[in-house]
This record gives structure tokens, C-alpha cells and sequence, in this order.
């Protein structure tokens, strides 16, 4: 039975609040698991960290799930055949959703209240160093359902370990209609490996800018900081940069970016042709390192002699999530944005626009990079299916 609209929103206006007057303990809560993490992976202990302002951020994001319009058993298409048949397609619920994600308590509450908001029950298995912090989140959840007579059900926190896991994806026990791995590329391969039901990729970032012989140099210097260097830990953060051999005055620049990315404390390892230039830089190790995501203050400048020899570097080596081109010709950033394979493409503007939040989605269950059944941020409205409604007056085939 789908829960009516007005149930689903009361439960997310309790959930605000719960957040807001329990502050004190989910910090609390938060401070057991990062003083047991390895600070050496800066990029996940950032991810950890839950303060006043990523709780207002948690609040934020339920409370515009909640504003948002159910997206649930909305016509899509309505047509009446010639035979009399009246055929409607209407969104429907997935069903069972199950989530797997590191680090990150913020997605308890993003998938979570999608997941609601869309009339699915969503499980939820966080990874260990943020047990604590999920574990306080999850409970809130549950608070939040229980006072509205609703069933702790809808959202379940797994608590198992690898082997566990890998059990449960091949023997769930429980209905289960889709599965969306968010990590890195070892999780994604675990998932994918052992499921038995549909997944849906959420990629690595591992994005790339290509800057043309038509950029304007102190607008791309201006975007490469903000992709690079505003959220490393981020996977819409810039990675690789291609810069075209024939831009003006091309050695020149190519010394000032890396000079620039210097003072900024991040690394830049460079291709063979760049190495003739920038001397002193540690040059790419392989295939490999082309294709990491780095989720570090450090970044992998290379030399094109062409847009088409950019667009096939991306393709080959990205991980589909975002690309940049910085160009004032319309017609190679057309072909550009035609060609490059990615989930989002960007003239001109930075990479961490790729957010559900930013690109007027709001929270998101994840970043796609699939092609089925939805591509880019998964917002409310991708978290449906849909289902034909067919009304007849005793036609049969003939």
C-alpha cells in the first residue's frame, strides 16, 4: 500500500526537528568515529566529519525533499488506441532499495529521505569508520516513523560485515529490486560481482578538463583552481588537465599553471611531452594513474595536439562522471559535448557543479554514471519506475 503524501511529510518534519534539537549527541556520536580513523586518508576523514554546519546541510536536504512534490503515480504518457484500449503510464516505486557507501553519514539522510519520499523501503549498509554517527542518524529515523505508526522497515541500517555482505547480495532474504554501490571502484567491482539484481552504478570522478587553443587563459586558471582545490575529497573534483599544444604562447602557460598549482600545494605529475617543459615534475606512471581518481591535492597535467585526440584520452580513461572544455568555439565545444562520455559535460564552468543540490535536483541518492535507467544526479523524480495502466472493454488480440 503507498503511503500518502501527507504521512511521508509529517515523518520528514519530525526528522528536521530530531536533527535540530539532537545536535549534542549526533557530534557526540560523530567524535567516536573519527577518533578512531586513520587521518592518513584525508579525503575520507573529511567525508566523516559531521559538525553544525553539515547538520544544518542534513536538515536542509530533508526539508526540500519534503517541499518537493511526490513523484509517485504521476502521469507520464496517456493514450487511446484505435481498438478502444485506454493505456496509462504512471510512475511507480521501485520497491526495496539498498545502498552501499563509505564514509559519509550525510547519505543516511539523503537516501534515506529520497528513498521515503519515493515510496521505497531503502537499506542502508554505511561502512564501518562511520558506524557510530550512522547507527545515532538511523535511530533518529526510526523515531521519526514510529510516532507516525509507520514501521522501522522502511529504512533498515544492515550491520554485517564483508563476508556478510557478500552473503546478503547473492541471498537477500528479503525482497530487493536495486542496489546503487557509492564508492570507489573496489566497491563498485565487490557489488557487481556477488548481486543478483539490477545495480546502479554511482562512478568514480576521475574528471578532465581539456583546455583549447580558443581559451580564455585567465578564466580557465580561475575554474582549474575551484575544480581542483575547493573539495578534494569530492568526486565531482578535476583530475587530469589537457592542455593544447597549439594555444598561444603554450610553454609559457603551461609553466604558470603548474607554478600556480605549486603555490597551492598541490602535486602535478605530467605526461612525456609536458615533461620537456615542466623538467623538474614527476612524470604519470602508466595507464594506471591516468585512470585514478586522486581525492588528493594533486592533479595530472597532459599535451593534446587536437580536440579529437582529447575527447579519445577522456573516453579511455575517465570514469564518465564529468568533463570540462574550455573554449570560446561554439562548434569544438559542440563537438565536445557531443562526443565525450560522460554523465555531465561543462563548457567554461567548473566540475563541482555535479551535485544534485546545485544542478536544481536537490539531495541526491548518488551520482550515476550508468546509462540505465538514469544518468547524473538521482534526485526524487529518478527515484521511481514506472508502470503501464491498460483499461479495456473485453478487447482481445487477434
Amino acid at each position: 500500500m503507498l503511503l500518502k503524501e501527507q504521512l511521508k511529510n509529517n515523518v520528514l518534519a519530525l526528522m528536521e526537528a530530531l536533527l535540530d534539537q539532537n545536535r549534542s549527541s549526533l557530534i557526540k556520536a560523530n567524535q567516536r568515529d573519527l577518533d578512531a580513523f586513520d587521518k592518513d586518508d584525508q579525503a575520507l576523514y573529511d567525508r566523516l566529519i559531521v559538525d553544525d554546519h553539515k547538520i544544518d546541510q542534513m536538515i536542509q536536504a530533508v526539508k526540500e525533499v519534503r517541499l518537493q512534490e511526490d513523484p509517485v503515480d504521476k502521469v507520464i504518457e496517456s493514450k487511446q488506441l484505435d481498438n478502444g484500449l485506454k493505456i496509462i503510464n504512471k510512475t511507480a516505486p521501485f520497491g526495496t532499495i539498498m545502498i552501499i557507501y563509505e564514509s559519509r553519514p550525510d547519505v543516511t539522510i539523503e537516501a534515506a529521505v529520497l528513498a521515503f519520499k519515493a515510496s521505497n523501503k531503502i537499506l542502508l549498509k554505511g561502512g564501518k569508520e562511520a558506524y557510530h554517527s550512522n547507527k545515532k542518524l538511523v535511530d533518529f529515523w526510526h523515531l521519526a516513523l514510529n510516532q507516525n505508526e509507520l514501521s522501522s522497515d522502511y529504512i533498515q541500517f544492515l550491520e554485517m560485515d564483508r563476508t556478510q555482505t557478500q552473503t546478503f547480495l547473492k541471498e537477500p532474504g528479503q525482497a530487493l529490486d536495486l542496489i546503487v554501490p557509492r564508492g570507489g571502484e573496489r566497491l563498485i567491482d565487490f557489488v557487481k560481482q556477488h548481486a543478483k539484481c539490477a545495480v546502479l552504478v554511482s562512478g568514480r570522478g576521475n574528471n578532465f578538463m581539456y583546455v583549447s587553443k580558443d581559451a580564455d587563459w585567465k578564466m580557465t586558471l580561475e575554474v582549474i583552481v575551484n575544480a581542483k582545490t575547493d573539495k578534494i575529497s569530492a568526486c565531482n573534483a578535476l583530475d587530469k588537465i589537457l592542455i593544447d599544444r597549439q594555444i598561444e604562447n603554450y610553454p609559457e602557460k603551461l609553466k604558470e599553471l603548474n607554478a600556480l598549482l605549486d603555490s597551492l600545494e598541490v602535486e602535478v605529475v605530467v605526461d612525456q611531452s609536458s615533461s620537456k617543459i615542466l623538467e623538474s615534475n614527476d612524470i604519470v606512471k602508466g595507464v594506471e594513474q591516468w585512470k585514478e581518481e586522486f581525492l588528493a591535492l594533486k592533479c595530472l597535467i597532459g599535451s593534446v595536439s587536437s580536440l579529437d585526440n582529447a575527447i579519445a584520452l577522456i573516453n579511455e580513461h575517465s570514469g564518465g562522471h564529468s568533463a570540462i572544455i574550455m573554449s570560446s568555439n561554439f562548434e569544438e565545444v559542440h563537438q565536445f559535448m557531443q562526443e565525450v562520455d560522460c554523465a555531465a559535460v561543462y563548457q567554461n564552468a567548473s566540475s563541482r557543479f555535479t551535485d544534485g543540490g546545485q544542478m536544481g535536483v536537490g539531495a541526491e541518492l548518488a551520482i550515476s554514471t550508468d546509462k540505465l535507467h538514469h544518468r547524473g544526479p538521482l534526485g526524487l523524480k529518478q527515484l521511481v519506475t514506472n508502470k503501464y495502466y491498460v483499461f479495456g472493454t473485453g478487447q482481445i488480440r487477434k
